[in-house]
């Protein structure tokens, strides 16, 4: 089965993750099937980049979320609808 989670990049102290689809018997760092996104949360504000349409697409060939990645999507969703909300009141 394929699953959408967290690579760890970066140097010590320093995380920086890729967003992957990968077989879910990989090991963490594993060689992945597609790079779908990075996030970095030592920056301020947290950079986030996601390619939602392939994550979408790869959800529809039966891929599951992990738990971080699956909250990583809903603050993407969030903000999404925020800017909209905010461009139609503007």
């Amino acid at each position: 089965m394929v699953k959408i989670r967290l690579s760890r990049a970066g140097a010590k102290k320093r995380p920086f993750y890729r967003i992957v689809a990968i077989d879910e018997r990989a090991r963490r760092d594993g060689r992945p099937l597609e790079y779908l996104g990075t996030y970095n949360p030592v920056v301020t504000p947290k950079l986030l980049e996601i390619k939602a349409d392939r994550v979408q697409h790869w959800i529809g060939q039966g891929a599951q979320l992990s738990d971080v990645v699956a909250g990583l999507m809903r603050r993407v969703k969030r903000e999404a609808t925020a800017a909209a909300a905010g461009a139609s009141n503007g």
